[in-house]
This record gives structure tokens, sequence and C-alpha cells, in this order.
């Protein structure tokens, strides 16, 4: 199999995830530059080290259960379905969980670190520890069940691993004022990649419910275009190695492809109303109107998360990641 379409899908779940992570983090260093508690930032690394080596230990887990506990090719099968589900969950709930909470989720780790740096070291490595680890378990669960097709090629291994440091990059340079990028777009068109990447996935589980037994129809195809679409072309590897298009699929995988992409990538690309802030409750209603502030416009990262800035832009900087996630999940774009 052709696995440099799949190298792109992995690449592109390691900087989005990896991504997401960093802006978390930058958060917290942030707030702690700001409050002068730099002597807690040895906790903070602490507690991010020991959710990367968590992560990679638990995608170790799942592959060494894949390919060493499980004797029966039925079981195996059994276990990559249920995964791949388990990955399209995530994937899901992940972007449309940051579409809803991003503008809230500053102000709440800021406070939760407050409370933190309260309590004492442990409790600092705590939080910077939750801050990352659902992000490492996500990225090992999903790049676990996309890369079902490459078994024994490390090369997805390696573009996941490069799509994370990328991230990593990205996310310094961003808090060293030494980049600019649109995160807005940045997140919404990897929002909507990811979710052709998820139905790819979820048509890998319902295939693999076939193959253990669980599903029937696994000879009948809902359609068969070899002839139009050689899987032997560089497009036709392409369309499967991203998004699990194939020319031949099942009646089922066809309905399974086609019933998440479609709702789902409708849903997160709709356009979201603003709700306008409520005039003020101490205002008098005898008084003139008079014309309203214009809103405060969010630093950008490079802006706001700098450790050399003020302590007004610093905190700023606190908020720029989730504010520019917020973006990503709304369309559409700021003029």
């Amino acid at each position: 199999m052709n696995t440099e379409p799949l190298m792109f899908a992995t690449y592109l779940i390691g900087l989005r995830e990896g991504l997401e992570a960093t802006l978390v983090v930058s958060i917290l260093v942030a707030f702690l530059v700001k409050s002068q508690r730099r002597d807690r930032l040895p906790q903070v690394w602490a507690g991010v080290g020991l959710a990367v080596v968590l992560s990679v230990i638990f995608g170790w887990l799942i592959e060494y259960t894949s390919t060493s506990l499980l004797s029966r090719s039925e079981d195996r099968e059994l276990f990559e379905a249920i995964t791949s589900v388990a990955a399209v969950v995530f994937v899901t709930w992940m972007i449309f969980w940051m579409r809803k909470a991003a503008r809230t989720i500053a102000g709440e780790l800021r406070g939760r670190l407050t409370e933190a740096l309260a309590v004492g070291s442990l409790a600092v490595a705590g939080m910077a520890f939750l801050a990352v680890i659902r992000e490492g378990l996500e990225t090992a669960l999903i790049f676990y069940s996309a890369a079902q097709g490459a078994a024994g090629d490390s090369g997805p291994l390696l573009a996941l691993i490069g799509g994370i440091v990328t991230a990593v990059v990205l996310g310094v340079l961003l808090y060293a004022s030494a980049l600019r990028i649109n995160l807005s777009k940045f997140f919404t068109w990897t929002g909507a990649l990811l979710i052709l990447v998820a139905a790819g996935i979820l048509k890998y589980g319902v295939h693999d419910f076939q193959e253990a037994g669980v599903l029937p129809g696994l000879n009948d195809l809902a359609f068969d275009i070899t002839g139009a679409l050689d899987p032997t072309t560089w497009y036709a590897a392409l369309l499967a190695g991203m998004f699990n298009v194939t020319p031949a699929p099942t009646v089922l995988e066809t309905i399974a492809w086609i019933g998440y992409a479609v709702p789902v990538l409708l849903l997160f690309l709709r356009p979201t109303r603003r709700t306008p802030a409520p005039a003020a409750a101490t205002a008098s209603p005898a008084a003139p109107s008079a014309p309203e502030p214009a809103p405060a416009v969010a630093a950008s990262p490079a802006e706001s998360t700098s450790p050399d800035s003020t302590t007004t832009t610093t905190e700023r900087g606190a908020d720029t990641g989730a504010e520019a996630e917020a973006e990503a999940a709304s369309a559409p774009q700021r003029a």
C-alpha cells in the first residue's frame, strides 16, 4: 500500500492535536509569568512530560494488545473496530466541545492554576498533566485507528511525530512573537479535514465489524468503480490513504461514511450567530443612548504571550489560544 497519503493524514492529526496542547501549555506558562511565579514552571513541564510519556505508553499498549495479546483474527478485527469507533467519538467530541467551550477555557485554566498554586507543587504538576493528557490519549487512539492500513510501516508514525514537532515549533514561535498565523482559518480547515479522516476511520470500523462477523454484508458491494478509479493511480491512493474512499466499498461502509461525513461537516461549517452583549444593568433608562464602545480586538499569540510583555498584555495572552480556537470553530471569518 502507498502510505504517503496516509502519512499526510497522520501528520495532520499530530499537527492539530499538538497545536491544541501547545496552546493550552502556553496559557499556563503565560499566567505563571504574569503572576511572577516562574518558580512553578518546572512543575508545569514535569506534568507535561508525564502526560507525554503516558500517552506514548497508551499508544504502545493498544498496538501490543492488537498484535500480541489477541491470537484469533476475529478478535483482532473486533478490537480494531471498537478502537475505530472510539476514535471517531473522540474526534467528534473534541471538535464540537472546542466550538462550544473554547472562549471560556483560558479563564477556567487560570482559575484552576490559581487553586493549584495555593495547594502546592504537586497540584501544579497535576494541573498541567490533566491539561495535556487528554490531547495525548486522543492522539494515540486516533493515530492507531487511522494507521491500520499500514501495519509494519514506520512512515505514518514518523509523520505523526513530525506533525507534533511542527506544532511545538509553531507554538514556541507564537509565544516568542516571532510568527503570526491565522489560527481561525487553520483550525477551521484542519477541523474539516479531520472530520473526513474520521469518516474514513468509521468506515474502517464497519469493515472490521464485518470481518469479525458482527455485522453482515461483507460481500455486498454498494458499487464497483474500479475501472474509473484505478487503485494503482496516485489520486486513488490519496483518497484511500487520507479518507478511506475506495472504489468498491460495501453497502454498510458507504452508509457509514456518508451518514457521518455529510451531517457532521454541515454542522461544523454552519455559521454561528453571536448573541449581542446585554446592556449594562446600571444604565439609566432616561439617559440618552450613547454609542457603544468598539469591541476589544483579541491580541494575537505573537503579541500577547511573550514573557517580556507588560502585565496587561501577558494576561490577554493567556486567553489568546482559546479565543483563536473558538474563532476556528465558528465560521464565517471576520472581514
